[in-house]
């Protein structure tokens, strides 16, 4: 079994989950959190079982609670209205994704068309075009950039969801500069470190093994995207499995190597669940694939800086 580094949580998936624990055992519990804090079911289970308690909308908080957003980020809207009603808040959104509302506001008050290249109805997308709702144009494709009509074509700019296949994305910013050639871009790639990382990891899998599995939850949007990226870079087959429970015995028939990573918003507790169950199976020896040496790491918010975690 080839076990690929990078891989499992992120640098802002820490962050995130640090935040809910920390003020879990800061503030006791119940804590809200504006939608899953990661899209992970095994750590939303288990932040519940301490005290969580996920809502979708932060009308469901009661007044003068204290709320979580998610690593995701939240339209300014959010924030306003929860400020009315008086919660007390804590921005667990990832520093990179707070970039790209930077750049859409910024470029929107130069009165720029925004391009988001992104997934409709993720949360991260539903964030961002909310701090520039009237510039944002969503499109998901190369198709969609062709069939794209706007005003001033040479007053255009593109931003990325944080999340998206790399493969993909370049296909579609390549289309926006291709029928925008003026077209602004922002500073630094807007797809963040740990997606492209994990990326390059799932790639050198894909040539070494016959079979792929990628630990993440179906909501996670990474995960789905390194699975694609495994079927595009050689593996035979590859495989979206939230536990080891989802494992089928059918998938291994005539394998000999099996490739086994996690996506940015998977614990690592998943990965060695998932070794325990190929090694009670079929014996598996393990080997990492170094690919990338991650040293990323992201500051709490201020209201929980110097907060020791019971479990650190």
């Amino acid at each position: 079994m080839l076990l690929a580094a990078p891989r499992g949580f992120c640098a802002g998936v820490e962050r995130a989950v640090d935040v809910v624990e920390l003020a879990l055992e800061h503030y006791g519990p119940p804590i809200y959190v504006r939608h899953a804090i990661v899209h992970n079911t095994r750590v939303v289970a288990d932040l519940e079982h301490k005290g969580a308690v996920f809502v979708e909308d932060e009308n469901d908080v009661p007044e003068g609670g204290r709320i979580v957003y998610s690593a995701h980020g939240i339209p300014p809207e959010v924030r306003d209205n929860a400020e009315r009603r008086g919660l007390r808040e804590i921005d667990a959104t990832c520093p990179l994704v707070t970039k790209v509302h930077y750049e859409a506001k910024d470029f929107a008050n130069k009165g720029h068309d925004i391009i988001l290249v992104g997934h409709a109805g993720h949360q991260e997308v539903v964030g961002t075009t909310g701090h520039a709702p009237e510039a944002i144009h969503l499109v998901e494709t190369p198709a969609d950039v062709h069939a794209l009509e706007l005003d001033d074509p040479e007053n255009v700019a593109y931003i990325t969801q944080t999340t998206l296949s790399v493969d993909e994305a370049n296909e579609v910013v390549d289309a926006i500069l291709e029928k925008f050639p003026n077209a602004r871009g922002p500073r630094g790639d807007d797809i963040c470190y740990a997606t492209t990382n994990r990326q390059d990891a799932v790639k050198v899998l894909a040539e070494r093994s016959d079979v792929v599995l990628v630990i993440g939850s179906d909501t996670s949007s990474n995960s789905k995207r390194m699975v694609e990226v495994a079927l595009g870079h050689g593996a035979a087959a590859a495989y979206l499995v939230d536990h080891a429970g989802d494992l089928r015995d059918e998938w291994f028939d005539g394998v000999s190597r099996v490739g086994l990573t996690s996506g940015a918003s998977a614990p690592d507790v998943l990965v060695q669940e998932m070794i325990d169950a190929l090694d009670e199976r079929f014996g598996a020896e393990v080997r990492t694939v170094d690919v990338v040496d991650e040293q990323m790491h992201f500051a709490l918010p201020k209201e929980l800086r110097g907060l020791p975690l019971a479990n650190a």
